[in-house]
């Protein structure tokens, strides 16, 4: 069985970047979320656990308000970033998810070059007062995904060219070139080999310095490996959130033990 002792290295004060209370989500007459209360601390990687079809994906998109583009969906309760209200009607989503990246499940880049696909996000939202400017932010965003050095010499070549894992690379690149708070990731790993998967933990260790980043994942032993608190989701509830070390090694819920010693899920 593979090792899942929990990496417990942190920082000992950590500020919260969003907040959830009273969180509810229906997709029409069904609810697929219950109440959920959850603090999501900066500069940390936050893993959300549990068995298929809990909420966790669910969760995950009304951080950046992802499901106001499903007709039959409906979010009640408060979500914050920073303090601020992210479901106000003043606030624009489009500049909202500008703030709070994605990364899915599949890697999707653009069909377009390396370069453009990264160039994209400034280019839309004006980060660059230059074509200088510009090159600047995708080497540095190409950079820090640990990528630049693999493709540097092939900037104009597709994306969609680019192994399974560099394509995961080049849509964290994309996500961080227009500078987020935060980034999503839908179990970012599930569609590679376990090569890229250590290649995509390894970097987002190196990212939490700079971003605050929320994971969902079916694979215990990643949350493990990468986070620094952990969240379990069941029948769309939170069952339990805590440091990582402590929801790996004592859980306080009997349905949280289950789960992790694989009773059920």
């Amino acid at each position: 069985m593979e090792d899942i002792t929990p990496d417990t290295s942190r920082s000992p004060i950590y500020l919260t970047k969003i907040t959830t209370r009273d969180l509810n989500v229906y997709y029409g007459e069904k609810q697929a979320l219950f109440s959920v209360n959850l603090e999501i601390h900066e500069n940390q990687v936050t893993s959300l656990i549990g068995p298929s079809g809990c909420g966790k994906s669910t969760f995950l998109r009304c951080l950046n308000r992802m499901n106001d583009v499903i007709d039959i969906c409906r979010v009640e309760g408060k979500v914050t970033l920073d303090g601020e209200d992210i479901y106000r009607a003043a606030v624009d989503p489009v500049q909202l998810r500008a703030r709070i990246g994605m990364v899915f499940q599949k890697p999707n880049p653009f069909p377009k070059s390396i370069y453009d696909n990264v160039a994209y996000g400034p280019k839309i939202h004006g980060l660059a007062a230059s074509p200088a400017e510009l090159d600047e932010i995708v080497t540095t965003s190409l950079e820090r995904a640990g990528l630049f050095e693999e493709v540097k010499d092939r900037l104009d070549e597709s994306g969609t060219s680019l192994s399974g894992g560099q394509q995961q690379r080049l849509c964290i690149a994309r996500a961080i070139a227009v500078e987020p708070d935060v980034i999503l990731m839908d179990e970012p790993c599930s569609a590679l080999d376990p090569i890229a998967t250590a290649t995509i933990e390894e970097l987002m260790e190196e990212l939490r310095e700079n971003y605050t980043i929320v994971i969902v994942t079916h694979s215990m032993q990643q949350a493990a490996r990468v986070s620094q608190r952990t969240a379990f989701f069941h029948l769309g509830i939170v069952v339990e959130e805590g440091e990582t070390a402590q929801i790996f090694t004592d859980p306080k819920d009997p349905r949280t033990r289950d789960y992790i010693t694989g009773r059920f899920g």
